[in-house]
């Protein structure tokens, strides 16, 4: 059994070192852009065969790349794979400091169902280029594009066909191509047709077309900032394929740029701080500190001013009421006996709410002149009987026994 085990372990050891193959070489060009395609294909060979027929065809597949040493890859490179089944690719534009030193990448396939591992090298060896970088370099943004469909050769080369119609340069090149999520871009809705978008640059030896110079004149400009797409020429020698957004283009000349442009950029430094020797931490015996400027900043200040506030508040609501008999004097006589005997009237219908079998309310009389506010003795006497008399019928008699005094426009007063 222990002998089975150890044969086990060894088949394992003998497989994994069987799967890592010589490294490949490539050789781009500096300020050309560079493209690698890591076919699912290449490595399903890796993997063992499983034992129904058509399942190797369907295994997931994904990739790992990384500059060997570094847990990343270079600033230049990107990869992109969009799902488990699809091929990934390494694309980006190397940068000419980098030509004559070799750079490794290493590249892990993991199989997601058997979860095995198979890893390459891949040995960039980036090439100097004599005309690089190329003065004249334009920027288009595709809007019915996503980067893999523009990284194919067969859709790049048509665009820089189609670009080279209009342009017409002796040399030109395909400097870098870039997703427009990575610029700040949106993630489309899952429409169909509804793609990211990508940047594409362009360089060439000869001066920008007449064509590519109309997105630079007022009358675009001004469509331009009204968010209306801008009248080209050439425009529709792309429309068929690529729907290019006239507004983003950017042509650059690099011959009228200074020392600010990318490829005289200085070299960036190692990332390791510059030694300046020991770290002398503070020492333990530290001053004491009086915080009784904070206390009283912190607590008395607020405390003061509150109490101020008090003060002025009860001030305001103790010290500043009128009283009752001042606001009596300052209330004119008659608005004083219609309030009494309105609280006379009041008191008598809550009275007469607790027993029907009273006598005549008053309320039910005028209690004093409207005009000069001399009370109005009641007519009848005290003991009056009314309480076997309904309230309407008592009105009604009264209305035959009193008459109630009337106004007369000579100002006097008749009974």
């Amino acid at each position: 059994m222990f002998a089975s085990a150890i044969s086990i372990w060894m088949a394992i050891v003998v497989t994994i070192l069987s799967r890592s193959h010589a490294d490949r070489n490539v050789y781009p060009s500096a300020g050309v852009l560079f493209v690698h395609v890591l076919e699912r294909e290449h490595f399903k060979g890796e993997f063992p065969p499983y034992p129904k027929s058509g399942d190797a065809t369907s295994d997931p597949i994904t990739f790992n790349t990384n500059l060997m040493g570094y847990p990343d890859r270079p600033g230049w490179l990107r990869y992109i794979q969009r799902t488990t089944h699809s091929d990934g690719v390494l694309y980006g534009s190397p940068i000419g400091r980098h030509a004559g030193k070799p750079t490794v990448i290493e590249i892990t396939a993991y199989n997601r169902r058997s979860f095995e591992t198979a890893r390459h090298n891949l040995v960039i060896n980036i090439m100097g280029n004599e005309e690089y970088p190329l003065p004249y370099q334009a920027e288009f943004y595709i809007k019915n594009m996503n980067v893999e469909e523009m990284l194919a050769s067969e859709v790049l080369g048509d665009f820089l066909g189609a670009v080279k119609n209009v342009w017409q340069p002796e040399r030109l090149n395909a400097i870098n191509i870039t997703s427009a999520l990575d610029r700040g871009g949106r993630v489309p809705l899952p429409i169909n047709n509804l793609k990211e978008g990508v940047y594409v640059m362009v360089g060439a030896d000869a001066p920008f077309s007449s064509c590519l110079r109309e997105v630079e004149g007022p009358h675009n400009q001004l469509r331009c900032s009204q968010e209306m797409e801008p009248s080209i020429s050439c425009d529709k020698k792309f429309r068929a394929q690529f729907d290019i957004d006239w507004c983003k283009i950017s042509l650059v000349d690099i011959n009228k740029l200074g020392t600010g442009h990318s490829h005289n950029r200085p070299d960036p430094g190692t990332g390791i701080l510059a030694e300046v020797g020991e770290y002398n931490p503070p020492s333990e015996s530290l001053k004491s500190r009086d915080y009784y400027a904070d206390f009283l900043v912190t607590l008395a200040v607020p405390a003061a001013v509150a109490m101020v506030l008090f003060v002025i508040l009860g001030y305001t609501m103790c010290c500043r009421r009128e009283g009752v008999d001042k606001r009596n004097m300052q209330t004119p006589d008659i608005q004083l006996v219609h309030h009494s005997s309105i609280q006379k009237s009041s008191k008598e219908l809550r009275n007469m709410s607790k027993n029907r079998e009273i006598s005549w309310p008053l309320s039910t009389l005028p209690v004093f002149n409207p005009v000069s506010g001399e009370v109005v003795p009641p007519i009848h006497p005290d003991n009056y009987e009314t309480t076997s008399m309904p309230l309407m019928q008592a009105q009604t008699n009264l209305q035959n026994q009193i008459t109630i005094p009337q106004q007369r426009p000579s100002g006097k007063w008749y009974s």
